[in-house]
């Protein structure tokens, strides 16, 4: 009786076992799927505007800048 008892807790440890493994795989097979790192570059950007403030924008270009005199040697 001894030995039969052993081999049905045996069995039911490994009926545990195998049901993590499964439920284990199923958890890091969502992951994979609903995986939403490593996005388009232009999404992690950031910008600077004039007053130091961070921004998702990029600044728009004023006139103004860009016909800056550069002093004359």
């Amino acid at each position: 009786m001894s030995r039969s008892q052993n081999s049905f807790i045996k069995k039911q440890r490994e009926k545990k076992k195998a049901q993590k493994r499964k439920e284990k795989e199923e958890r890091r097979k969502e992951r994979m799927e609903n995986n939403n790192k490593g996005g388009d570059l232009s999404n992690m950007m950031a910008y600077v505007d004039k007053f130091g403030n961070i921004t998702s924008e990029p600044p728009e270009k004023d006139s103004k800048e860009d016909k800056k005199e550069e002093p004359k040697q």
